[in-house]
């Protein structure tokens, strides 16, 4: 028969009677608004800079491959905007810290089948954890359903689970084939909210980036040149806050 220790018959008093105090969540309930801008030609050296500052395991869980400096560069320099989307977060001294990139299909849609779009995504070091490669897929699926695509693609590492598990709560189909997986994810049709609520986060992160561009160059007015329309460039390092 399992015995009690002697003091477990005894009552409790004073601070051992009280429960334990209950601990806060670490984060709040609520999801904060997360600026995200369109990216364009302009925007190749922030790019890279971004795609160089990943460390070699990040490089080979985004490309698949232990992709070099040499191959970054490559990748940026044939970068389509013209055919592809790509998408950006940048911090308050206006570095990227995070991206993504849509890729629309090459060749004209067949027939009966849905237009399909391929999705990538790279987050910083110290941008992970704030659900930013999240939301970047949510942007990505609200652009590609405005614009006629029927389902998103992603190709992946099966031990890219971060990317993986953002896809399968998107309610995409994940099928893995050893040391690769692919997801599925239909697009429902675009309706007149859809086209609003994307009209409204592309102006508000337009106004958002140039209130940043204003205050960078006004703290840091030896540092800020022009480049582009962004009539900025920040330093590569500050605080990743958005």
């Amino acid at each position: 028969m399992l015995s009690l220790p002697p003091s477990a018959d005894k009552p409790l008093t004073g601070d051992a009677a009280a429960p334990p105090p209950l601990r806060k969540p670490d984060r709040p309930q609520g999801r904060s608004w997360v600026p995200i801008r369109s990216l364009g030609p302009r925007h190749r050296e922030r790019i890279l800079a971004h795609l160089l500052a990943l460390d070699a395991h990040s490089r080979y869980l985004r490309f698949g491959y232990p992709a070099t400096d040499q191959h970054l560069s490559k990748y940026v320099d044939r970068l389509d905007f013209e055919r592809d989307e790509v998408f950006g977060i940048f911090n308050r001294r206006l570095n990227l810290i995070a991206m993504a990139h849509l890729a629309n299909p090459l060749e004209p849609p067949v027939a009966g089948r849905p237009v399909m779009a391929e999705f990538g995504v790279s987050v910083s070091a110290r941008a992970r954890r704030r659900g930013f490669g999240r939301r970047l897929f949510e942007h990505a699926m609200l652009h590609a359903r405005n614009r006629g695509v029927g389902a998103l693609f992603i190709h992946a590492l099966s031990e890219n689970t971060a990317m993986l598990t953002i896809a399968r709560n998107a309610g995409a189909k994940v099928q893995r084939e050893g040391s690769e997986t692919e997801a599925w994810l239909e697009l429902p049709p675009d309706t007149f909210a859809s086209h609003l609520d994307e009209l409204v986060g592309e102006h508000a992160a337009e106004f958002d980036y140039r209130l940043k561009a204003r205050a960078h160059r006004i703290d840091n007015p030896r540092q800020s040149r022009t480049s582009g329309d962004d009539k900025t460039d920040a330093p590569p390092q500050g605080t990743d806050s958005v």
